[in-house]
């Protein structure tokens, strides 16, 4: 009972740290390997531990499904040169990069454990780049290139991952045993994730109960998972795939009275998610600080600074590389994408290059390592120096570049929105009768104020009147509110009728603002 007590104190702290950098303009996972840093150090502090085969399955398969259902199929075809780059090139040699690094640095660290090392560190996070990014509004490429990276990186990484690791327990490693292996396990991912996206879909179109259907969600993820393992595919690529095929059959037959909380609650455990990453690698830190000698740690820091300085100059080095031979490309051929978006500059490929933080996947593949691994000490130990060094470093220096560079596009995404507006408009009033009724008077001018409101600009002739309805909209909504508070205050009504009314005001609030929200949730 005491540890739980001491995990729900450590959470508290890192709500708290997470508020703080919030507060501070920085991206919350900064603040959380402060913390988890601070954890290493904090005397008593509990000791957990968690099996090898539940990590993953626990702290990656939601995060991807959550991203993956988020990822724009158009975007990652618009962007597939420079994410092959980033996603396949860039992950190999860094993990190439990283082996030969803390190889000779460390003679007695085998190259099986060194190459798992490398795919450890290799994906870069995309949640701490856009918490940065994304109040700046910066151009749409970018951010769709670092989210397409992030989401695909993973599958990459921890296949390699998944083979040292494998390699390890066999006691060697062979491209020709392990290649039909590979193949199979990337081919039958890419079949058996649509399948069962398709599946799932299948199941929770018939399920109305809106926290069995949140269940039902988290269940199928981890079972996915947990499936692929079993089967010898890839967990990453299939969860990936599920959870990109869901986004695409969900949106026309889920209801939005599911669709409203489920947002909220995916939000939510991601964010938990983030958080108990950093306390139990933290608490993982302890005794590796504590029980190393001092000769040890010296060398394993000076591994896990190597390591650190060789993930930040080898992603610099290919990108920047990369985005010379784009540039020049487009000198010699023109610069023609399908639709408009920000022409590949040098100021583009730094943002990019820099843009490399490490995040929850790392962690969580570095506390999935069995406990017997060989060098799993220094293993978890550079693997969260990278997470907080990265964090650290390009996490509050990249909204200074980004400003730096002034880097502005024609924000494609509103210029859409705006579009989408009014064709909605215009098919809505189409499905209203033409003869005048104040009901329909009534729907017609709702449908202006909701869908008639541009997001940056006043060029919408609806623009006044949005602003005029919502103002007297939303006082009246508190106005409301106010008077049945005080009505269940002085026991005018039981909390039976006072839980009723106060969902129908909750769902006449959120039903404008639910974006906003959203936004602040998962930002």
């Amino acid at each position: 009972m005491h540890e739980i007590e001491q995990i729900l104190v450590l959470f508290l702290a890192a709500v708290v740290l997470a508020a703080a950098a919030r507060r501070a303009g920085a991206p919350y996972p900064v603040f959380l390997a402060i913390g988890g840093a601070l954890l290493a150090f904090v005397p008593g502090a509990p000791s957990l531990h968690l099996p090898p085969e539940l990590v993953l399955a626990l702290f990656v398969a939601p995060i991807l499904v959550d991203a993956g259902y988020d990822a724009s199929l158009r975007d990652l075809r618009d962007n597939w040169a420079p994410l092959v780059g980033l996603v396949l090139v860039a992950v190999v040699l860094t993990t190439a990069a990283v082996a030969v690094v803390a190889h000779t640095l460390m003679p007695t660290l085998p190259w099986a454990a060194a190459v798992a090392l490398g795919a450890i560190v290799a994906p870069p996070d995309a949640v701490a780049a856009t918490a940065v990014l994304r109040p700046l509004r910066p151009p749409h490429r970018i951010l769709a290139i670092l989210e397409g990276e992030s989401l695909l990186n993973d599958a990459s990484a921890l296949l390699i991952y998944r083979l040292a690791v494998g390699a390890v327990a066999a006691g060697g490693f062979s491209i020709q045993a392990v290649a039909p292996t590979f193949l199979l396990a990337v081919v039958g991912s890419l079949i058996a994730g649509p399948a069962l996206g398709w599946l799932a879909q299948q199941v929770l179109v018939r399920v109305r109960h809106i926290p069995t259907a949140i269940i039902l969600q988290f269940v199928w993820t981890v079972g996915v998972w947990q499936l692929a393992e079993h089967a010898g595919l890839s967990g990453v690529l299939t969860t990936v795939c599920f959870a990109m095929t869901m986004a695409q059959l969900a949106p026309a037959t889920i209801p939005a009275r599911i669709r409203i909380p489920t947002n909220a609650v995916w939000a939510t455990v991601v964010f938990a998610l983030n958080i108990f990453a950093f306390i139990f690698i933290g608490l993982q830190m302890r005794p590796i600080w504590m029980d190393m000698a001092r000769a040890p740690l010296q060398q394993y820091l000076t591994v896990a600074a190597a390591v650190l300085a060789t993930v930040i100059g080898v992603r610099i080095a290919w990108h920047m590389t990369f985005n010379a031979a784009v540039r020049w490309h487009n000198r010699r051929r023109g610069f023609s994408p399908p639709r408009p978006m920000l022409r590949p500059t040098v100021g583009s490929g730094l943002v990019i290059s820099w843009a490399g933080m490490r995040g929850v996947v790392t962690l969580a593949a570095a506390l999935a390592l069995p406990a017997d691994f060989p060098s799993r000490d220094l293993i978890v130990l550079t693997a969260f120096l990278v997470v907080f060094g990265t964090l650290m470093i390009q996490g509050f220096t990249l909204k200074p570049l980004l400003r730096a560079l002034k880097l502005r596009d024609t924000d494609p995404v509103a210029v859409e929105e705006a579009r989408g507006r009014e064709r909605m408009l215009q098919a809505a009033f189409a499905t209203l009768p033409a003869a005048p009724s104040p009901a329909i008077e009534l729907v017609r001018k709702n449908l202006k104020m909701q869908l008639g409101r541009p997001l940056h600009d006043g060029s919408s002739p609806f623009t006044a009147f949005g602003v005029d309805y919502d103002r007297h909209y939303f006082a009246a909504v508190a106005a409301a509110r106010q008077t049945l508070l005080a009505m269940r205050k002085f026991g005018d009504i039981g909390d039976d009728a006072f839980h009723a009314l106060e969902n129908d005001l909750d769902w006449m609030e959120v039903s404008d603002p639910l974006r906003a929200a959203n936004a602040d949730a998962t930002g």
